[in-house]
């Protein structure tokens, strides 16, 4: 089983830990894209124009002056840079040693900055959205979408995806349509479902962490996923459709 999660928009900044050492990140095929990539973040975090170029206003000011020093920042393993709802919820500083080894070996975080990294990979806090267009890179989930196509479909061979990715990321790297399977989560509304941003999130956390928490074997099936979604929620599955994989459904209750 292979997790795909969005980082966070906010990080954590850890206040004190070793600096940068691209070579001892997952993926080390991505190498190059990474140092690109940095070098192009550093340089528009300098510019005058950097907050427009990087999408954020006059309050994460520091956040942008600590873009430029990216290399001589304290790091951190990810699962303690990213911070906010879904990984509160999935809660990793509470899994036992046993399963933070699983989170470590099932989990891969989709990144704008570097890319793909491992949930144990040691990072610096950074601010850079997969929407931004870098001068010298693009648009970043165009960037990412030749070089991370290799990599990730040989570690994804023979996994099923559970894709948590936001659409934004999603767009970086397409799994194997027949082993994936992305997750949505509804909310009943008056009877009707909607979408809910703010749950969804959560809920993908949960997900995350039940399918790490829970006694037996990890789904190997799309059909099993939903069936493991199912012990905790009202779960359906939806068969690939066109470009689309899986669809796994949570619905939510009218009084979450």
């Amino acid at each position: 089983m292979l997790i795909l999660l969005p980082p966070s928009e906010g990080k954590t900044r850890p206040p004190a830990g070793p600096t940068l050492n691209t070579d001892s990140l997952h993926f080390p095929e991505l190498a190059a894209a990474r140092k690109e990539v940095l070098a192009a973040l550093m340089e528009a975090s300098a510019a005058p124009d950097a907050h427009a170029v990087l999408g954020v206003g006059a309050s994460l000011a520091e956040e942008v002056r600590r873009n430029t020093v990216l290399e001589s920042e304290p790091c951190a393993p990810a699962h303690r840079i990213y911070s906010g709802v879904l990984y509160d919820a999935l809660g990793y500083t509470t899994l036992t040693p046993a399963q933070q080894d699983s989170a470590e070996k099932a989990v891969v975080v989709i990144s704008a900055l570097w890319g793909a990294i491992g949930f144990g990979d040691a990072i610096p806090a950074y601010r850079l959205s997969m929407g931004t267009s870098l001068p010298g890179c693009g648009r970043l989930a165009a960037f990412w979408k030749a070089a991370l196509a290799d990599p990730l479909g040989r570690h994804a061979e023979g996994r099923l995806v559970v894709d948590c990715r936001s659409s934004t990321y999603a767009a970086a790297w397409q799994p194997p349509q027949q082993d994936t399977a992305a997750v949505n989560v509804f909310q009943i509304r008056n009877g009707e479902r909607k979408v809910v941003s703010h749950f969804a999130k959560h809920t993908r956390g949960e997900l995350a962490r039940h399918l790490l928490t829970r006694s037996g074997t990890a789904p190997s099936s799309a059909e099993e996923l939903r069936d493991a979604a199912a012990e905790k929620w009202e779960a359906e599955l939806v068969p690939p459709a066109g470009r689309k994989p899986y669809q796994l459904n949570l619905i939510l209750p009218e009084d979450h």
